[in-house]
């Protein structure tokens, strides 16, 4: 079977598609159409509407932001989902999967947006650039919602003194350092790895929903657009083979610092991926992290639980970003 086009995760909805350019790339963004929130009286017309953006996770796309996207435009919300760098329809260079660029790519996007600061809300390794852009890029960012995503440093630490967290990160981890092997299991069988994957991370409620199937059949698709796999792979080898280097050294200590900013954890109560007592350790680096659990969910609690995660940060938007 043929590889799939980029412009195929392009889907069709109440949202409007955009390339931006933003630190040397192109990136596809989804906006959520705003237009008939205006002119029902949300928000006030006479002023620009706060921008939310969100960043997805491994192997993902901007379409899993799908319910939390048109949630937020019909709060009133600039609500923006990402394709991020190597991923869907954005573009693929050969470098730049490094925390530093990720970060730089996420603050450029801001101002190319026509922004000067942001609501970042991120799941799994999108939260770490979430993380990532509020400790070097502090101006940028005005709030942070977590999805599944402790910080860098904590993550770390867990995967060294805690078996359980490190047993459920480090064999997918140790795989993917290898080359060309994980790029071609990625792909193989028309993506049967990711699907794989989100089984083995997910909730068996969600596995049975009328939805699921939708969900992988595109993540599927989408991992085998060119380039897709090697790019994926690229922030994984990245995050664990700087471990040992000075990059990653230095990397550390750019970001051991506090956030002080609103800030919003959400886990899921049977998440095999990221375990609850890794990401309560969070709160050394942002003093006003608050927490929620989401019971039954799995790794992907926004898609899981879409009503009570979209809720969880509505809440959290209005408590502590510009009034609407």
């Amino acid at each position: 079977m043929a590889a799939p086009d980029p412009s195929t995760v392009r889907y069709a909805g109440p949202w409007q598609h955009r390339d931006i350019r933003a630190n040397g790339i192109r990136f596809h963004i989804a906006e959520a159409d705003t237009a008939s929130s205006a002119s029902a009286g949300l928000p006030d017309p006479t002023r620009p509407a706060p921008l939310v953006v969100l960043v997805h996770g491994f192997a993902d796309l901007w379409w899993s932001w799908r319910h939390q996207l048109t949630a937020l435009g019909a709060a009133g919300y600039h609500a923006v989902a990402v394709d991020l760098r190597g991923y869907g329809d954005s573009d693929k260079p050969p470098r730049g999967y490094d925390g530093w660029t990720l970060a730089g790519d996420i603050s450029g996007l801001v101002r190319a947006l026509g922004h000067s600061e942001a609501d970042l809300v991120g799941h799994a390794d999108g939260g770490l650039v979430c993380w990532a852009t509020a400790a070097l890029h502090p101006r940028a960012v005005r709030s942070i919602s977590l999805l599944a995503s402790p910080h860098p440093i904590s993550l770390r630490r867990a995967a060294i003194r805690d078996a359980a967290q490190r047993a459920a990160l480090l064999p997918s981890f140790l795989r993917y350092q290898v080359p060309l092997a994980p790029e071609k299991t990625l792909v193989a069988d028309d993506g049967a790895e990711v699907e794989r994957l989100v089984r083995a991370r997910s909730s068996a409620q969600w596995q049975s929903s009328a939805e699921f199937g939708d969900v992988v059949s595109r993540m599927r698709s989408a991992i085998r657009i060119p380039g897709v796999a090697h790019s994926t792979l690229e922030y994984q080898r990245w995050a664990f083979r700087s471990q040992f280097r000075s990059d990653g050294r230095r990397f550390r200590a750019a970001i051991d610092r506090t956030v002080d900013l609103p800030a919003l954890q959400i886990l899921g109560s049977v998440d095999p991926y990221v375990l609850p007592e890794t990401a309560r350790r969070d709160s050394r680096w942002a003093p006003q992290l608050v927490e929620h659990r989401v019971t039954g969910s799995g790794h992907y609690v926004h898609q899981e639980r879409p009503d009570e995660v979209t809720d969880v940060l509505l809440r959290h938007l209005r408590a502590s970003g510009q009034p609407l």
